[in-house]
């Protein structure tokens, strides 16, 4: 019910993208879209109000305010993450979830690497703004992620190209 409930609000959304996208390609870009949003949310809220600015002091370690506050909004976000992938965008795989929950948090583990690696390579090499150099790796990383999630982590079996989210496009 829930997951009909976004589905719909996000396919209503969809007509005027038609031409520039399929429906997967456009689920994709709403869930990753929200999922990012919510994720600089929660990071505001845990930095800010959470731990006040202040490192989180723990027995054994102390975790940087902007680490702490990256784990806690991670905490949400990755779940929050997969449901709408598995759920939304990527509803077809033959792939059992255990499976597909594994892949997905090492594309995670990876896409992290990556940010971290263009964004230096980026800045420190090529002397790009840094907000420029996160718009170029964005870029990069979304679309390493989103071949990654269709072809690998969220693979449909012996389904050719087509799958239930462009299926359904004609309808």
């Amino acid at each position: 019910m829930f997951k009909d409930s976004i589905i719909g609000l996000i396919d209503f959304f969809y007509p005027p993208f038609r031409k520039i996208m399929n429906l997967q390609t456009f689920r994709y870009a709403a869930c990753g879209g929200g999922n990012t949003l919510l994720d600089i949310f929660l990071y505001w809220v845990a930095f800010h109000f959470v731990l006040n600015g202040q490192d989180l002091h723990l027995p054994f370690v102390t975790i940087s305010a902007k680490i702490a506050a990256f784990l806690m909004s991670f905490a949400i976000s990755f779940p929050t993450g997969y449901f709408l992938n598995k759920n939304i965008v990527f509803p077809g795989s033959s792939l059992q979830g255990r499976v597909q929950l594994f892949r997905y948090f090492l594309l995670v583990v990876i896409c992290i690497v990556l940010n971290y690696v263009f964004i230096t390579l980026f800045v420190d090499r090529f002397g790009i703004y840094p907000t420029v150099a996160k718009a170029l790796t964005t870029i990069v990383v979304v679309s390493f992620s989103y071949l990654t999630q269709k072809k690998f982590t969220f693979k449909i079996e012996n389904a050719g190209d087509e799958s239930p989210a462009s299926a359904t496009e004609g309808k």
